[in-house]
C-alpha cells in the first residue's frame, strides 16, 4: 500500500514538473502564449512602412512570426477590438474619435505610444494653382483661392471630366473613416452647389490623379495628408479653414482638422501575450520628417515597404536602437546586414 502511495505521489510530481517546463505562457523564454503577432494594414503607405519596421524588430529581435491583416479602417479597428489584430502601428485617433474613445474606455485596446503628432491633413491644391510657376511657364490659375469654401467659386477650373459644368474634388477612399468628414465639410461649406464629391477607389488612384495633373500643369484639388511621399515630393498648398474649435467640429466639421495624435495601439491581452514586444512598442516614436524619409525612398526607388524599412533602419540606427534592449538591437542589426 505504501509503495502504491509513493508511486502515485512520484507520478503527480513528474506531471507537475513537466507542466512547469513545457507550458509557460510568457513571451520571453519558454513557450509563448502566441506564436504569430498580427498587425493591421488599413491601406496607406506610412502604416505599411511602420508595420515593416516593427516586423523586422519583432521577428529578428524577439523571435515571433508576424503577419499583416489588410482591410478598411473600420474593419481593422474592429479586428483590434476583437483580438484578430494584435498591433496597430498608426491609429489616427481624431479621424475615428468616437470609436477610439469608446474602445479605449471599454478596455478593448490601449494606446502604448505616440508614433508621431506633427501631421496635417485636408484639401490640397498644387501651389502653382494659386501662385503660378515661372520656371514651368504656368501663370496663376486661381490667385484668389485661399480657403476650402472658396472652391465652390471654381467649378470650371476644377472641372469634372464626367460632368461638364461642375467641378470635382477628390475625397478619401470610401473605406477610410476620414471620407465621412469630407462629406460633412461638403455640406457645411456648400461645396455641393457647384462641385462633385468624387470617391476614388484607393490611395493609389488619388496619387495617379494628382501626378497626371501636376505633370501637365493642370488644376487639381483633393484630400491628402502629411507625412507622405506625395507631400514631400510635390509642392502643395493646404487650403485654409477656420481655426479648430471643438464644438464646431463636433457639430459641422466646419473647421480645420484637429491636432491628431497618431498612436501605436495594441489589443487588451497583448501585454500578457508578448510583454517584451509590448515594452518595445511602448518606446516606438518617430516624426513626420522621419516617416517621410522612408516614403520618399519608396517613391523614388519604386521600393516596397520592407525595402524602405531596411534602408531607413540602416540610416537611422540611432533612432530605433533606443526602443529596444542592447541584445535585441544587436540581433536586428545582424539581420539588416
Amino acid at each position: 500500500m505504501m509503495k502504491k502511495a509513493l508511486l502515485l505521489i512520484s507520478t503527480l510530481l513528474f506531471v507537475v514538473v513537466l507542466s512547469a517546463c513545457g507550458g509557460g505562457n510568457e513571451g520571453g523564454s519558454g513557450e509563448k502564449s502566441i506564436d504569430t503577432i498580427t498587425l493591421a494594414d488599413a491601406g496607406w503607405d506610412s502604416i505599411r512602412f511602420h508595420n515593416s519596421v516593427a516586423q523586422t524588430i519583432i521577428e529578428n529581435g524577439y523571435g515571433y512570426d508576424t503577419e499583416v491583416k489588410p482591410g478598411s479602417t473600420a474593419a481593422t479597428i474592429q479586428g483590434l477590438r476583437e483580438g484578430d489584430v494584435n498591433v496597430y502601428m498608426e491609429v489616427w485617433t481624431d479621424n475615428i474619435k468616437e470609436v477610439y474613445e469608446e474602445a479605449t474606455a471599454a478596455g478593448d485596446f490601449e494606446k502604448v505610444s505616440t508614433n508621431f503628432d506633427d501631421n496635417t491633413q485636408g484639401l490640397y491644391v498644387p501651389t502653382y494653382v494659386i501662385e503660378g510657376d515661372e520656371e514651368r511657364g504656368i501663370d496663376p490659375l486661381a490667385p484668389d483661392l485661399k480657403t476650402v469654401e472658396d472652391l465652390k467659386k471654381y467649378p470650371e477650373l476644377f472641372e469634372d471630366p464626367e460632368d461638364p459644368g461642375r467641378g470635382r474634388i477628390l475625397n478619401a477612399p470610401s473605406g477610410w473613416a476620414v471620407a465621412e468628414t469630407i462629406d460633412q465639410k461638403f455640406e457645411t461649406y456648400g461645396l455641393d452647389e457647384t462641385m462633385n464629391n468624387f470617391m476614388p477607389g484607393s490611395d493609389a488612384a488619388i496619387v495617379t490623379s494628382l501626378a497626371d495633373a501636376y505633370n501637365s500643369g493642370d488644376a487639381w484639388v483633393g484630400y491628402y495628408w502629411s507625412p507622405t511621399a506625395v507631400t514631400a515630393m510635390y509642392d502643395l498648398t493646404l487650403l485654409e479653414e477656420p481655426e479648430y474649435d471643438e464644438d464646431t467640429w463636433k457639430e459641422t466639421k466646419g473647421t480645420e482638422f484637429p491636432p491628431n495624435d497618431v498612436v501605436v495601439a495594441v489589443h487588451k491581452d497583448f501585454k500578457e501575450q508578448a510583454p517584451e514586444v509590448y515594452d518595445f512598442l511602448s518606446n516606438y516614436e518617430t516624426s513626420s520628417a522621419l516617416t517621410e524619409q522612408a516614403l520618399t525612398y519608396m517613391s523614388e526607388n519604386d521600393a516596397s515597404a520592407d525595402e524602405a524599412a531596411k534602408w531607413w533602419m540602416q540610416q537611422n540606427e540611432d533612432v530605433w536602437t533606443e526602443w529596444v534592449p542592447e541584445d535585441v538591437a544587436s540581433k536586428v542589426k545582424d539581420a539588416l546586414k
